[in-house]
């Protein structure tokens, strides 16, 4: 059987070929020049169709989402997924959804924009479509972006910590309630959100700081106290230099972070000023429900910040960050009371090399990377334990930021 089927086989692949191997391959690429400049001709005389009005074709469409899932899948292989049960991870991820992606991608009683809908490709509804994705898959999607999509990259690939905050909030999304999402995304807001507009809601936006305000508050709390167990940093009470100094490097791209970096960079330099005024003027407030730590590892953070460990090269915390009775530079954080979760992720930061900072950041870099894991935690719990208060008495008076520091 096989045999009586070869022979016409072989006959029709001898009459196609007429014997040579070289024929086919010129007919190949004649038939590959002909399509080109076909297609070419087509583009130049402007035939194709580009507009996002007429959508794809369904074999194009298809296409495109199989390549992309391939692509993910296969390039997000070998990612480890840290824990990501961490509820500051979920508040943090929420706070930048709002900001940056519920436009395209909707929310728990949050419908996607009219404008988005109309793109091509449209972006998906997002809570439904959570499920179908890993989490080393969300990932790459978020840092990376795709290509073809208005999907953009995270504006600041080193801070990886912020993406996996936003993985952490994808995965719980689809589970979320519209007064949850509401509460985590909008907090002291979302009351406000629900109540009809009046002409008493609208006074408050002929203060032209009245928006930006209202959207840092989202994440720092009105009283600058900062929201969740180190998610966001408190604010209040730190000096109005640091603040100034702090919002211009997230502007101009020396601090790194996809959350702050577009914030910041979409302020007038008025704006960024009349912002640090405001927060440093706040009385500095103290709230934590976190475990208090052993009084062994609170005395261990305490030397190391008086003492620092001369012997490999650390300095002590005192001399910048306090608590002391003498001036300290006002560029210098106040982080007496601050979170101790957000210090000892600063200090990480630092050691990876992925934070940034303002001008006085490099002498951070060399101290942090000589701490073990260890001392981080206890120098960082032992900071959190402090009044806040001792640090902003003694700080000294804001001062004017130069024109070299800015």
């Amino acid at each position: 059987m096989l045999q009586r089927l070869s022979t016409p086989l072989r006959r029709w692949l001898r009459w196609l070929t007429g014997g040579s191997w070289k024929r086919v391959l010129a007919a190949v690429a004649l038939m590959i020049a002909l399509a080109g400049s076909g297609g070419f001709l087509l583009i130049s005389l402007g035939l194709v169709s580009i507009s996002a009005s007429s959508g794809h074709w369904a074999a194009t469409g298809w296409v495109l989402h199989y390549a992309m899932r391939r692509a993910v899948s296969t390039q997000s292989m070998g990612i480890e997924v840290p824990p990501l049960d961490d509820p500051a991870l979920v508040l943090k991820g929420a706070g930048h959804y709002e900001t940056g992606c519920v436009t395209c991608h909707g929310a728990p009683g949050r419908e996607r924009s009219l404008i988005a809908q109309q793109m091509t490709p449209e972006p998906p509804l997002l809570p439904p479509r959570i499920e179908h994705w890993e989490p080393q898959e969300l990932f790459w999607i978020v840092k990376n972006g795709v290509k073809y999509t208005a999907m953009p990259a995270w504006p600041a690939s080193k801070r990886e910590d912020e993406v996996w905050a936003m993985v952490a909030f994808l995965q719980a999304m689809p589970e979320m309630s519209t007064a949850r999402y509401r509460e985590l995304a909008l907090g002291e807001r979302a009351a406000d959100v629900a109540e009809p507009v009046t002409p008493d809601h609208l006074r408050s936006l002929g203060d032209p700081l009245g928006p930006v305000l209202a959207n840092c508050n989202r994440c720092h709390a009105a009283d600058g106290g900062g929201r969740g167990q180190g998610a966001f940093p408190r604010l209040a009470g730190q000096s109005e230099a640091y603040l100034l100094g702090t919002l211009q490097a997230y502007a101009n791209g020396k601090r790194y972070s996809g959350i702050m970096q577009p914030i910041a960079a979409g302020l007038e330099p008025s704006v960024l000023q009349a912002l640090a005024r405001h927060f440093a003027e706040l009385p500095t407030v103290s709230r934590t429900d976190a475990p208090a730590p052993t009084p062994a590892a609170l005395a261990e953070g305490k030397t190391l910040a008086e003492r620092g460990v001369p012997e490999r090269g650390i300095p002590s915390c005192v001399h910048c960050h306090g608590p002391k009775t003498g001036p300290r530079n006002p560029m210098y954080p106040n982080i007496a009371g601050q979170y101790a979760s957000y210090l000892k992720q600063q200090l990480e930061l630092f050691t990876s090399g992925t934070r940034g900072g303002g001008e006085y950041a490099q002498i951070m870099h060399s101290a942090a990377q000589r701490l073990t894991p260890e001392q981080m935690q206890a120098l960082a719990d032992y900071y959190a334990s402090l009044p806040q208060q001792v640090a902003s008495t003694l700080a000294t008076k804001p001062a004017a930021v130069s024109p070299q520091q800015r």
